[in-house]
């Protein structure tokens, strides 16, 4: 396939899924959401558009409760599609997890209550799988051990840099006051090791919607939870969850960029569209032509005349 603009491909694809929220049994989640049925669409959805990622980074909160069967259901669900699409896994603790079922059950070791911190290779491109979570508690934290094997981690570069994954953002969270007693704290500190190195991205879950900001210059980027999502502008509600606008995201990564895509979960209707059959008419006009015929408001194709 030609390129019709001015960038090449990107050098790696990943896919940004966050907050699946799996309970035991495959039971729903406050007895409506339905958890698994809302990731496999997800899952399906990215399968059958031809995009084949390199991973899949899942940001945390992989089961509501940290049971083990819960984390066994997603597991099942996942790995096949994984294989499939020829994408590595990549998990990362979250609050709602516990340490040890989580160690146990998805990666088959006993790592007891120790910080689930990973590290991955993809061509290049390495991604750490950061746990902020505190045993116990809710909000994020970042123990001064983990800093110091980050920022070890961090001393030397990657080939094409790094991606940290992690459940708590480091960011404000200005439309979720009641939020910010579950933040990360201490955000400064990580922002400290994370200051001049190869770190091109940070990617993170907990708030069930999309946003993005930055931390200590490097953008930080939270896709929205496959279960669940938040209510932004109900006035006299702390917190409002609802059934609704479920999304993953797409992560490409150029050279000297990251381009992120959130990608709705579901099948619309198409209102309008055009079926790929077209596409090697494109390929083979020439630039200026294509100029002329998509770009040009009083072409033919633009004025209506698409056959």
């Amino acid at each position: 396939m030609i390129h019709l603009g001015q960038h090449p491909s990107p050098a790696h694809t990943i896919v940004h899924l966050s907050d699946p929220h799996f309970l035991a049994d495959g039971a729903l989640l406050f007895g409506a959401v339905e958890t698994e049925k809302n990731l496999g669409q997800a899952l399906a959805q990215l399968e059958r558009s031809g995009i084949r990622p390199e991973a899949l980074v899942f940001t945390g909160d992989l089961a509501d409760l940290g049971q083990p069967d819960a984390y066994r259901r997603l597991r099942a669900i996942v790995e096949p599609a994984a294989e499939r699409l020829g994408a590595q896994v990549i998990w990362v603790m979250g609050n709602h997890d516990e340490r040890a079922d989580y160690s146990r059950e998805l990666f088959d070791d006993d790592g007891g209550e120790a910080p689930q911190d990973r590290i991955y290779d993809l061509g290049g491109l390495r991604i750490i799988s950061l746990d902020t979570t505190v045993p116990g508690y809710h909000h994020g934290e970042l123990t001064d051990e983990q800093l110091r094997w980050l920022g070890g981690a961090l001393a030397t570069p990657a080939p094409h840099g790094t991606i940290i994954a992690m459940h708590h953002p480091p960011i404000p969270t200005p439309l979720l006051w009641a939020m910010e007693m579950l933040e990360l704290e201490a955000q400064d500190r990580l922002a400290a090791v994370v200051q001049g190195t190869d770190v091109r991205q940070i990617l993170g879950g907990h708030l069930h919607y999309s946003t993005h900001s930055t931390c200590a210059g490097v953008p930080v980027s939270v896709s929205a939870a496959t279960c669940y999502t938040l209510a932004l502008t109900e006035r006299d509600r702390l917190l409002s969850s609802v059934d609704a606008g479920q999304s993953f995201a797409l992560v490409h990564v150029y050279e000297d960029r990251v381009v992120h895509s959130t990608v709705p979960v579901g099948d619309e209707p198409e209102i309008t569209g055009f079926s790929t059959e077209h596409r090697s008419t494109i390929e083979a006009m020439t630039p200026e032509q294509r100029r002329q015929m998509f770009s040009a408001k009083k072409s033919p194709f633009n004025l209506g005349e698409r056959a």
